[in-house]
C-alpha cells in the first residue's frame, strides 16, 4: 500500500504536462487531492493501481490526466481499434467522464479521440464514430459487447483499461459481461481499478486483472465531514411530502437533490410537487435515455428545483454547487448513505443531508449512525411533530450489508411492489 504525503503538493510536481497544467488551472484546481497526489505519478510511471477513496475525491482527474498524458505520447493505429477502455456502470457516470476527458485535452497539440457509448440511445451513430477507432472509449459493459458484436470496435489494442466504480459494475449485474469483455483485451497493458468498497467479487477481479498494483486506500477523513451538516427529522411517513414542500419554500433552497426508494415514488412525490407549484422532476432507471439527460440537464441549469431519484443517481453524478440532499426514505445499505449525502457538499463547498425518519425507520437510521460512528440529533419541525409512535426493529431485521440480494435488485428494476407511503 502506498504512504500518502503528509505534505500537499502541487499539480506541476506530478509530472503532469504543460497543456494538462492549463486545462487543470483553467478547471480552478489549486492543489490536487488526496487521491490524485497518490495516483498520478504511479499511473505516468506505467504501474498498475487497485484504488479506493470516498466519493467526491477527485477520481476522475486522478486516472484522466496521466492517461492522456501517456496517449498523447503515441499515435493511435488504424481501423476501428481502441487505444484506452474506461469501463462504468452507469449511463450517467460514463457521460460525465466523457466529458471531464474532453475538458483536460482541450489544450493537448494533437487532439485526442474520445467517445461515449452507452444504451438506451441508437447504437447506428455510435457504430459510425467508431469508425477510425479512439483513442479513449468510456463505455457501459452492455452497449460496449453489443458494439463488439457488430465488429464496430476492437479491443485487441487496448493498452490501458480503467474499471471504475467497479463495486457498483457487480451490484448491477454485470460481472456475466466483464467475463466477456476482459479475455478480448491485451495481456499485457496497463490496468486501473477504482472502487469505493472491496466486497470479494471486486478482490476476486483485482486479483485476475492488475499485475504488481500500487495498493492507494484514501481513508474517510472525520475533519472533512463538518463540510455536510447531517440532520434527522421526524416525520410521520404520510407527511413527508407536505415536510419536504415546507422546507423547500422556508429555507428557500434554490435545488434540492432527493432520494426515495421506488420509479414509483419518484413520479408520484414529482408530481404532487408539481400541483403545489414548484418545478420538480423524476430520474429513474426505467425512463429512456433521452428523459434521464434532460431531468439532469433541466436540474443542473436551475430549470427543475428538485430532482426526485432513486439510487440510480446516488453515485458518479458531479452537481455542481447542490445546497441540499434530502433522505425522503433511508438508504437500505450503510453504504449508499454516504454516496447519497456526498452529492452535496463537493469541491469545498459546504452542504446539508437531510433524513426523514418515521416510526418505521427509527431502528434502521440507528443502525446506519452506528456503522458511520455518527450521533444526529433529532429534530421535530413545528407543524409536522409525529403522532405514530417508534415501531420496535424485528430479530432478524437490521440495515442491509454492502450488496443488495438479486431479489431485491429485481423487485428494484420492477418498481419495488407496493409502493410505500407518500
Amino acid at each position: 500500500m502506498s504512504d500518502l504525503p503528509t505534505q500537499p503538493v502541487s499539480f506541476t510536481a506530478l509530472g503532469l504536462s504543460v497543456p494538462l497544467l492549463r486545462a487543470v488551472a483553467e478547471r480552478n484546481y489549486s492543489t490536487p487531492t488526496a487521491i490524485q497526489t497518490a495516483t498520478i505519478p504511479t499511473i505516468l510511471r506505467g504501474g498498475d493501481v487497485w484504488a479506493s477513496a470516498q466519493t467526491g475525491s477527485g477520481k476522475t482527474a486522478a486516472f484522466a490526466l496521466p492517461l492522456l498524458q501517456l496517449l498523447s505520447a503515441g499515435v493511435r493505429p488504424p481501423g476501428r481499434l481502441a487505444r484506452a477502455l474506461i469501463l462504468v456502470p452507469t449511463r450517467e457516470l460514463a457521460a460525465q467522464i466523457g466529458e471531464s476527458i474532453r475538458r483536460y485535452a482541450r489544450f493537448l497539440p494533437r487532439p485526442l479521440k474520445s467517445l461515449v457509448v452507452y444504451g438506451g440511445v441508437s447504437i447506428n451513430p455510435q457504430m459510425m464514430a467508431l469508425g477510425g477507432g479512439a483513442d479513449i472509449l468510456v463505455a457501459t459493459p452492455g452497449r460496449l459487447l453489443d458494439l463488439i458484436d457488430h465488429n464496430a470496435v476492437s479491443l485487441s489494442a487496448a493498452s490501458f483499461l480503467v474499471l471504475d466504480e467497479a463495486d457498483r459494475l457487480f451490484d448491477l449485474g454485470f460481472a456475466a459481461e466483464l467475463g466477456r469483455i476482459l479475455p478480448l483485451l491485451p495481456e499485457h497493458r496497463q490496468s486501473l481499478l477504482f472502487s469505493a468498497t472491496f466486497p470479494p467479487a471486486v478482490e476476486s477481479l483485482a486479483t485476475a486483472v492488475l499485475r504488481a498494483p500500487t495498493r492507494i486506500d484514501i481513508p474517510v477523513v472525520p475533519t472533512t465531514q463538518p463540510d455536510i451538516v447531517q440532520r434527522a427529522i421526524e416525520v410521520d411517513a404520510p407527511r413527508r411530502t407536505q415536510l419536504l414542500r415546507h422546507l423547500i419554500e422556508t429555507q428557500k433552497w434554490p435545488s434540492v437533490l432527493v432520494f426515495v426508494a421506488t420509479k414509483y415514488a419518484t413520479e408520484h412525490v414529482a408530481d404532487k410537487l408539481r400541483r403545489a407549484g414548484l418545478t420538480a422532476a423524476a430520474l429513474h432507471g426505467e425512463l429512456s435515455q433521452g428523459a434521464r439527460t434532460e431531468a439532469l440537464a433541466d436540474f443542473k441549469a436551475g430549470r427543475v428545483q428538485v430532482l426526485l431519484a432513486t439510487d440510480l443517481a446516488a453515485r458518479g453524478l458531479d452537481i455542481a454547487r447542490l445546497p441540499v440532499v434530502v433522505n425522503f426514505d433511508l438508504p437500505r445499505s450503510a453504504v449508499d448513505y454516504t454516496h447519497r449525502i456526498g452529492r452535496t457538499g463537493r469541491a469545498g463547498e459546504t452542504g446539508t443531508a437531510i433524513n426523514f425518519i418515521s416510526a418505521e425507520t427509527h431502528a434502521h437510521f440507528r443502525l446506519i449512525e452506528k456503522r458511520h460512528r455518527l450521533t444526529i440529533a433529532r429534530e421535530q419541525i413545528e407543524g409536522f411533530e409525529p403522532v405514530a409512535t417508534e415501531v420496535p426493529a424485528p430479530a432478524t431485521g437490521g440495515i442491509k450489508g454492502k450488496r443488495k440480494s438479486k431479489k431485491d435488485r429485481l423487485r428494484e428494476a420492477a418498481g419495488g411492489g407496493q409502493p410505500p407511503p407518500i
